[in-house]
């Protein structure tokens, strides 16, 4: 037999064992490596699914796994400069406005995000649902605070003003995930989008750091 032949038979039998060794593995196995990468990839929405399906791990993984059927290939589409200016005007103008109407801002800025995950691509703000679900497989890590912020605008009752306060905080880290500049932009700042300066830096935490300060003294 030639030394061909022989290497030829030795491959046929690896490539049988290890197809053996996949089809040998328990359902529980499989559905252990799928739920691992659907955990590392949903970060804290997979444990809130979870919990939303009462503990059912395989309900939860099932509804995570549709999600990212569905929308794990939606391309988010960039923004010019002049919109993410405009939309980080608004958001500011709407912290601006909780001081004196809270229930106003926060309306505000949930309609100021659903028209921002549009722009970004997401299914658009008129459902609600879709949109949510197709941002939860891109932002998993802020998903949460736009949905929090939703509940808290369509609330029926004035609610409590730190509640509302918190909401519109928690929904700031999506809102600055969907306005970050893209990669190519950080690299190589146009002239049309100056470079980001120490002044304006501390002009933003200024702000910020009035909003908080502002509603303490309302509170």
């Amino acid at each position: 037999m030639s030394t061909g032949v022989i290497i030829v038979l030795i491959v046929i039998v690896i490539v049988a064992a290890v197809l053996a060794g996949a089809a040998a593995l328990s359902p529980r196995a499989r559905s252990a490596f799928a739920g691992g990468g659907l955990k590392s990839r949903f970060g804290p929405e997979y444990e809130r699914t979870v919990a939303r399906h009462d503990g059912d791990t395989k309900a939860a993984e099932r509804e995570l796994d549709e999600r990212l059927k569905r929308y794990g290939s939606l391309h988010e589409q960039p923004l010019e400069p002049s919109e993410r200016e405009r939309y980080t005007a608004r958001w500011t103008a709407a912290q601006e406005r909780f001081v004196d109407s809270p229930r106003d801002a926060v309306a505000e800025a949930d309609r100021l995000l659903a028209e921002l995950a549009g722009a970004r691509g997401f299914p658009d703000g008129g459902r609600y649902e879709e949109q949510l679900d197709a941002l939860s497989v891109h932002h998993p890590h802020h998903v949460h605070g736009y949905r929090r912020l939703h509940r808290a605008a369509l609330a029926q009752a004035d609610g409590d003003t730190e509640e509302l306060r918190a909401a519109l905080l928690d929904a700031r880290g999506l809102f600055e995930e969907l306005t970050a500049p893209a990669r190519q932009e950080q690299a190589a700042p146009s002239e049309e989008t100056p470079a980001r300066t120490p002044a304006r830096d501390a002009g933003k935490s200024r702000h910020a750091w009035t909003f908080h300060r502002q509603h303490a003294k309302g509170s």
